[in-house]
């Protein structure tokens, strides 16, 4: 599965979540915080996974530190799926 994700459309962490779980198609039952967001990349999101964050600088410099945050919560994903050994894996792509 690929996702792309367009940073123009991100000025604050609210939308970035409502976008995200937009894309994944979990509206309903997501969240809308770091906690969910980290569950549903850990063990809902099905893999292999490639995130393309399109127009991320867009993002970086709206979001400052959540844009942080969001990026570390990826990584640690990928960290963690590289760890267990899989095969299929979250991975992703800041452009």
């Amino acid at each position: 599965m690929q996702l792309f994700f367009d940073g123009t459309k991100v000025q604050s962490i609210n939308e970035f979540h409502c976008v995200f779980s937009r894309l994944l198609g979990i509206e309903d039952y997501y969240g809308k915080n770091y906690h969910a967001l980290r569950d549903v990349l850990s063990a809902a999101v099905e893999r292999p996974c490639h995130l393309v964050w399109e127009n991320s600088e867009a993002s970086k410099v709206s979001l400052g530190d959540d844009f942080k945050l969001i990026i570390q919560i990826f990584e640690d994903t990928r960290l963690q799926d590289e760890k267990y050994g899989w095969t299929d894996k979250f991975t992703y792509e800041l452009k």
